[in-house]
């Protein structure tokens, strides 16, 4: 099913010239048309999709979906508006980080998805790590899955210094256990926000690093 129109991509790229509250009140309308009630049509058929293979996301768009308004108390740019849209499909929705689903963003430079494990915290890392460092012919297997290096490439991450002492050996072996995170992404280009199939496609490249994020989840759920 296509969502969206060519407008969705000139939409956010109007925006970028004119990231005002008064251009985008008297543009709201065509962002409502263009952008709004498409994205939760999209985000809808990925739900849909992700029921499929986990009847934990029970799940409506609203729970899934970003507001376009940027969190700007802290910030040196305080343009108003972010400059593409997103959502979190999962059982925990946008509310929820760490729980294996289907992290999108779409705007008018590329189309991305994202997965696995983005800054857990210091309890949850030290899990991870240590789930890493006790199953490495495991992670190394799902790490070098032909289908995984094809979409996603490898983990991304900021790393550590110094680890745990406990942990060196295993790090010597695995230098990503040094990682603070670990989540991978994988782009589209613009252009392919009017493909009948990208719901579909994107559902498809979640597929291919599902069992990544499950095994970086499995010591997170058991915490």
């Amino acid at each position: 099913m296509q969502h969206f129109s060519p407008d969705f991509t000139q939409f956010f790229k109007d925006l970028a010239a004119h990231n005002d509250r008064d251009w985008f009140n008297a543009n709201k309308k065509r962002y409502e048309q263009s952008v709004k009630k498409p994205f939760e049509s999209f985000v809808q058929e990925l739900i849909d999709l992700l029921q499929t293979v986990d009847k934990g996301v029970n799940i409506a768009p609203k729970d899934a979906i970003f507001r376009i308004h940027r969190d700007t108390r802290f910030s040196a740019d305080k343009t108003p508006y972010k400059l593409n849209t997103g959502a979190i499909i999962s059982a925990g929705g946008k509310s929820d980080h760490l729980k294996p689903g289907l992290y999108v963003e779409l705007g008018p430079e590329k189309l991305a998805v994202y997965g696995g494990i983005y800054m857990p915290d210091k309890d949850q890392l030290a899990a991870i790590r240590n789930h890493i460092s006790g199953n490495l012919k495991k992670f190394d297997a799902l790490l070098s899955d032909a289908d995984f290096k094809r979409v996603f490439g490898t983990l991304h991450g900021e790393k550590n210094n110094v680890l745990p002492k406990e942990l060196k050996d295993a790090a010597a072996k695995q230098q990503l256990i040094y990682n603070k995170s670990f989540y991978f992404y994988a782009h589209l280009p613009a252009e392919d926000v009017t493909r009948p199939d990208l719901a579909r496609t994107m559902f498809d490249m979640h597929l291919t690093g599902r069992a990544m994020a499950d095994f970086l989840y499995q010591p997170v759920a058991k915490g």
